[in-house]
Order: structure tokens, then C-alpha cells, then sequence
């Protein structure tokens, strides 16, 4: 019985083909081989420390910031650009990159500055009638309610050119660009007083409102600086720039900006530098302006009532400049609605705490932290208990019965972000290269590291908000020698991520970051945004709602009127339709194409030979090029996202008959 039952075996082995043989020898072979492959060099977590020269302590810092595939940051951080005219957006604290948002400068993969959507907004920014396609983004912000951030929108601004954009977080895609119609450029914006009523944007150097000609010589009298309080409409998402208005300064180049807060609510506090109202002049003898504008001992914190402003608007009291409202400084003055305090020399910050009471100025030529106290403050403009008047006629406060108190950080303090943790704060020192951890109502330093090189501002999670989050600080260093591989003379600038939770500062990771300059960055919770993952067939992303270019499916044609042809097209997985178009030379060629997908991430584009044309279509999106066909001949247009496995087949030829 056993006998036959092995000849049963045998015979049924030998019905088995040859190939599951052959799979057997190889499975068995791979099963030897698991103990040696487990052994081999580098697997096991202290082999990688001694091959790479890791210590326990970086295998603990890429542990606190190592997000796995397919896991999300607990927060997002949206960067200035700098002289890109763009944002970037990472996650933290992963650093993972993930975005670049097209702002004042073309983005080519987004098609932005490329199709006629994109262009109109960017036509929005045009100065003195030019096309100016760059920019330098300064500080992001984000809209706020009651002093929070909300994650709806975000805006920034343009110091080279005054300008501020507002960028919708449905999208993440700019909707808005306004230029300050009385300013040449701008550094204290894009800041928004807590329910985002305004966002408020500052002049940097003084020119004459009125873009007019006025020599040098009349600088005192001609030249100006100002506060701009752009009306900010939430229900359309825009500004409005009619309903917006201005304050006239004294030409004292006016820099960061903050609203108040809780008890500081109504209020804004702007710093300065160049009290002094130096105006260079090196070519004919002069000292240079860094000498002479820092001669004094002293510059100005501006302290202007908007609320008060709001009020003489509505009466009518203004002066109209090049088409906007502007409140003079004799009519501030005269209502209560701007004072001057003296503060450290060249400062930089003014950071208010997340109760209103307190603000903190950081000045570059001062080793000191300055903390005023708004309560002190307030009871000193009530009791008119002033120090004196400006040459302009303005109040000024006596600056140590405004003062909580000083404390000395550094040389070179700069910005500061505020923790959870009642009074503790921490400040950028610029020439030290360092973040220092102190409490400002005890007025005591608590801790500092280094940072590599020359950090500028710092940013903490909702920091500058009524409800900082605390957990991590970012520093924004201008400098990276010798923290990454060399790449020629031009280095990237370094965003360091510092680990706040313990008694001390511990940094976690350097991120290079290789566009502009990254000067400014808001981080919000990620639970605050709601993005949307496609848009409603036919949408213009510019107002989201349905653009009457938008086409169905089997309702795609060509339209020809005499010197003109208007395509309305659609694309879809793997196939542009119309695949030829045919016109003219010296028509005007008009393309709409509807993005016909419906499932997530299928973006198409269109990029076209010889045209200055693309568009980006992520699903549902609608967008168009505009162009004359100006040369006879034979032109490709495709698909530029690699969408499908026959992607390179969803193409068309534009022919252009002479």
C-alpha cells in the first residue's frame, strides 16, 4: 500500500511541466540565500551609523522629522520667494517641498503667465503702464479670524514694485495682484489686523505720493512715506481697492508692520529706520547712506489708530492721490489717530504678543530686545503725556515710560515668533548667527543656538498669532557655507528646522532652498486648509465659477469669423480634440480647452511650437491661449503632462496656410 502510494506521487510529480520545477530551485535557492542576505553590511541600523558617521543623536533628529510615503506633515509652510515673485510651499517637519506658486513672475508648469487667465491677473501689477513680470515677495500671510489663521486665503507682497497679491487656499493659485498706487516700494506687508478688515503694507524708501518729479534737495518736504490699509473683501476673496485708504508719514523709511490684538486691537505699530532723513550722495562727497542714516540714537515706532483712520475716511476726510484716499498727517494728528515712539537704532521687528499688551522691537544696531507695554502706551496718548513733536507736528511718547522693559539678546536681533508657553519668545540674531530663547516678561534669557549663517527672520507655528502653537522655530538663514555640496559661487540659502519642545534648542534639518530669496515664511496646521482636488467641469480658476468657454464632451468645434478662429476643445486621457487646426497667417487664434477628467491628479497640459503657449488643465479647469498666427507653416501642439501610457500620442498640428 505505501509502495503504490509512492508511485502515485512519483507519477503525479512527473506530470508537473518543467518551468514549476525550475520555480521551485529558484524559490529554494532564494530561501538559502535570506540568512547571508540579512547579514550583509549596512542593514542593520548601527551598521548604517558607523558606514555613514552617524551618531545616536542624528539618528534621533531624522527620526523627528522623517515622514513615511504616503503620510502627511501636521503643518504647512507657505515661503516667500523672494526675487522669484514666488511662494514655495513645503511641509513641516518633513521639509518635503511640494509647491512653487506662479505670483508676480511667469511659473511655466502651471501655466501661469502663459495663458490669458494668468495674464489678466498679472496685468493687474503692471507699473507705470509696463509689464513687470518679477517681483520680490517679502513676508506671506495668512487671513485670520479673530486673530487665528483660518486657512482660506494668503497674501504677500512685492517690495520691489508695492504691490500685494492675494493667493486663494482652495487652489493654492494667485487670484488678485493690486499696485499701491502713492508708493515706489514697499517691506512692512503683508500683514492683516485680526479679522483680515485690511491687509496692511508699508512704504520702505520715501518718494513723492504723487509720482511726481521733485529734486533730491526737497527731500523733507516732498518726499513721503505711508501705511496703506487695503479693504480686504472676504466674501469675493479680493481686495477693494475703492474702499481702501492710506495714512501720509513722514519720509522716515518705514519698515515691518503689526496689528494689534485683544486690549491693542484698532491699532497699528510700524518700525523705521533713517530718522535722521539722510539722502546719500556719495558721488558728490557725501557719506554713504549706512553712515548717515545711522548717525542718530534713536529711529521711530509709528503708532497709528485704523480704527480712528476708518472713522475720518468715511467723513470725507482725505486727500485723493493719483485716484486714492489718503488721510494727511495734519489730519491724523489733529484727530488722534498717529504718535511716534523712539526705539533702537535700524530696527527690523515689531511682534506682538498674542494678548495684545506687549511688542517687541529688535533693533540691527542695538544688542537689545525693547518691550513696550501698550497699556502704558494708551494711558500715555489719554493723558496726552507726550515728550515733544516731530518736525512734522507728530506726538512722540517718552520712550522709558513706554517700556516694559529691555533685555540684551545679541548682536544683532531681529524678528521674534512667540510661544504657547506664557512669556516665552524666541528672536533671530543676525550677526551672532543664532535663536535665542527668552522670556520677555521676566526679562531673562533662557537658552540659544546656532545657526548656520546669518538668519534673517525665524517662524514658529501660527507664532505671530492669539494662539501660537510652539513645537517648532525655522530659521532663515541668508548664508550656507559649507552646509551643503558646492555648486558654484552661488549658494542656496538654508531653512533650518529647531526642535522647541525641551528646555533646550535642538536642531533636527537644513533645507536648501535654491530659489530667490526665501525671505519670510507663515506655517499654518494643515487641519486649517481644505483644498479642493478638482474643479467643477468648466471652471475658470480665476473666480471658480463655470466660464462660458467651457465645452463638453461631442460638443468640441471651430469657430471662424473673418480674421479670427476660436477653438473650443477638450482634452481627456490620451486625446486633444481638435487634433488639426487649421487657419490663416494673420488670424487671431483663440484656444479653449476644458480638462474633461474627473479623477484626481489627471492633469493635462498644452504647449505649443513656437507660440509662447502653454496651459495647465488639472482636472475640471478650463483655460485659454490667445495668439496671431503671424508665421506660415506647421506647428505641434501637446500634452505636456505625461498623463497616460499613450501619452505621447495626445498631440495636433496647428497649420498655418500662407
Amino acid at each position: 500500500m505505501t509502495h503504490k502510494k509512492g508511485e502515485e506521487k512519483m507519477g503525479a510529480l512527473k506530470r508537473i511541466p518543467k518551468v514549476w520545477y525550475l520555480l521551485a530551485v529558484v524559490l529554494l535557492i532564494a530561501a538559502l540565500a535570506v540568512p547571508a542576505i540579512s547579514q550583509r553590511p549596512g542593514t542593520t541600523l548601527k551598521e548604517v551609523m558607523k558606514e555613514r558617521g552617524l551618531t545616536e543623536k542624528d539618528i534621533l533628529a531624522a527620526a523627528k522629522t522623517y515622514t513615511p510615503t504616503g503620510k502627511y506633515d501636521p503643518y504647512i509652510a507657505i515661503s516667500s520667494g523672494g526675487q522669484s515673485g514666488q511662494l514655495i510651499v513645503y511641509g513641516v517637519p518633513s521639509m518635503r517641498i511640494l509647491k512653487v506658486i506662479g505670483v508676480f513672475t511667469p511659473e511655466p508648469w502651471q501655466g501661469y503667465g502663459f495663458d490669458k487667465e494668468s495674464q489678466e491677473i498679472l496685468d493687474g501689477g503692471k507699473v507705470l503702464g509696463r509689464d513687470i513680470r518679477w517681483g520680490d515677495t517679502h513676508h506671506p500671510h495668512f487671513s485670520e479670524t479673530n486673530g487665528d489663521y483660518d486657512g482660506q486665503y494668503l497674501f504677500i507682497n512685492d517690495k520691489a514694485h508695492a504691490r500685494v497679491a492675494v493667493i486663494d487656499l482652495s487652489d493654492f493659485s494667485t487670484k488678485q495682484i493690486v499696485k499701491n498706487p502713492i508708493m515706489k516700494s514697499d517691506h512692512g506687508g503683508a500683514f492683516v489686523t485680526p479679522n483680515t478688515e485690511y491687509v496692511i503694507q508699508a512704504t520702505q524708501y520715501a518718494a513723492p505720493l504723487d509720482n511726481k518729479y521733485y529734486p533730491i534737495t526737497q527731500y523733507k518736504e516732498k518726499y513721503r512715506g505711508a501705511l496703506t490699509y487695503w479693504k480686504f473683501d472676504r466674501s469675493k476673496g479680493r481686495i477693494d481697492e475703492k474702499k481702501s485708504f492710506s495714512i501720509e508719514l513722514p519720509p522716515y523709511m518705514q519698515d515691518l508692520t503689526d496689528a494689534g490684538k485683544g486690549i491693542s486691537d484698532g491699532w497699528s505699530f510700524t518700525n523705521s529706520f533713517n530718522a535722521e532723513m539722510y539722502t546719500g550722495g556719495i558721488e558728490v562727497g557725501n557719506a554713504p547712506n549706512e553712515a548717515g542714516m545711522s548717525s542718530g540714537d534713536t529711529d521711530y515706532m509709528h503708532v497709528v489708530n485704523w480704527k480712528k483712520l476708518e472713522e475720518l475716511v468715511s467723513k470725507g476726510q482725505y486727500k485723493v492721490i493719483n485716484g486714492h484716499r489718503v488721510v494727511t498727517i495734519d489730519t491724523a494728528v489733529k484727530n488722534g489717530a498717529l504718535f511716534l515712539i523712539p526705539e533702537p537704532k535700524s530696527p527690523h521687528g515689531v511682534d506682538i504678543s498674542p494678548d495684545g499688551k506687549y511688542i517687541i522691537v529688535c533693533g540691527k544696531l542695538d544688542t537689545h530686545a525693547s518691550v513696550f507695554d501698550f497699556e502704558k502706551i494708551k494711558a500715555l496718548i489719554d493723558k496726552k503725556d507726550f515728550a515733544g513733536k516731530d518736525p512734522f507736528g507728530i506726538p512722540i511718547l517718552d520712550i522709558k515710560k513706554a517700556l516694559h522693559g529691555q533685555l540684551q539678546l545679541g548682536l544683532g536681533p531681529l524678528h521674534t515668533q512667540f510661544s504657547p508657553e506664557d512669556g516665552i519668545v524666541y528672536s533671530s540674531i543676525y550677526v551672532d548667527s543664532a535663536v535665542v530663547k527668552w522670556d520677555y516678561k521676566k526679562l531673562r534669557v533662557l537658552d540659544k543656538i546656532q545657526a548656520h549663517y546669518q538668519i534673517g527672520h525665524l517662524v514658529a507655528p501660527h507664532g505671530d498669532t492669539v494662539k501660537p502653537h510652539g513645537k517648532y522655530v525655522i530659521a532663515l538663514n541668508k548664508m550656507a557655507v559649507d552646509r551643503f555640496n558646492p555648486i558654484g559661487p552661488l549658494h542656496p540659502q538654508n531653512h533650518q528646522l529647531i526642535d522647541i519642545t525641551g528646555d533646550k534648542m535642538e536642531l533636527l534639518y537644513d533645507l536648501p532652498i535654491p530659489i530667490g530669496e526665501p525671505h519670510n515664511v507663515s506655517i499654518i496646521d494643515a487641519k486649517l486648509l481644505k483644498p479642493i482636488i478638482r474643479y467643477k467641469l468648466g471652471t475658470d480658476y480665476r473666480t471658480h465659477e463655470k466660464s462660458p468657454h467651457a465645452t463638453l464632451p461631442g460638443k468640441e468645434k471651430i469657430v471662424r469669423k473673418p480674421g479670427v478662429v476660436e477653438v473650443f476643445g477638450t482634452t481627456i486621457r490620451s486625446h486633444i480634440n481638435p487634433e488639426r487646426i487649421e487657419v490663416k497667417k494673420g488670424d487671431k487664434v483663440i484656444i479653449h480647452l476644458t480638462n474633461l477628467e474627473r479623477a484626481q491628479d489627471e492633469t493635462h497640459g498644452f504647449g505649443l511650437y513656437g507660440y509662447n503657449a502653454h496651459m495647465s488643465l488639472e482636472p475640471g479647469k478650463m483655460s485659454t491661449v490667445e495668439f496671431v498666427a503671424d508665421k506660415e507653416g506647421v506647428f505641434p501642439y501637446y500634452c505636456t503632462e505625461f498623463c497616460s501610457a499613450l501619452h505621447l500620442e495626445m498631440m495636433g498640428y496647428l497649420l498655418v496656410k500662407p
